[in-house]
């Protein structure tokens, strides 16, 4: 999608601090963290939101899931919040699935 913030940083269009990388997903530091680690995990092919995954794409969710696994192992980060927003009013500003992982200090509920 050629207006797409994501889709530019994965076609290196735009700069980003690269955690990960592989055929299906990259992965890379928030411009604004709001944790000490605070790093968005994004699949390669453009999927607005966790409401357009379906049994076409759930396998790719599934493999995001295995690298946020991943990558928190190789941090040795062993306790983290996941976080996708979806739609405007739950705080979503780019529409392309993303995974927030933040870690590195007490989470509260609600989120903040």
């Amino acid at each position: 999608m050629s207006d797409c913030l994501f889709c530019k940083i994965i076609a290196g269009e735009i700069p980003s601090d690269k955690v990960y990388e592989d055929e299906l997903c990259y992965a890379f530091n928030d411009i604004a963290p709001q944790a000490p680690s605070h790093f968005l995990v994004i699949p390669k092919a453009h999927i607005g939101s966790v409401s357009e995954i379906d049994g076409s794409n759930s396998g790719l969710v599934a493999h995001i899931f295995e690298v946020i696994a991943k990558i928190t192992a190789e941090k040795g980060i062993e306790s983290y919040r996941v976080v996708s927003n979806i739609g405007e009013q739950a705080g979503q500003s780019v529409h392309h699935l993303h995974f927030h992982v933040l870690s590195g200090r007490d989470m509260t509920w609600p989120p903040g």
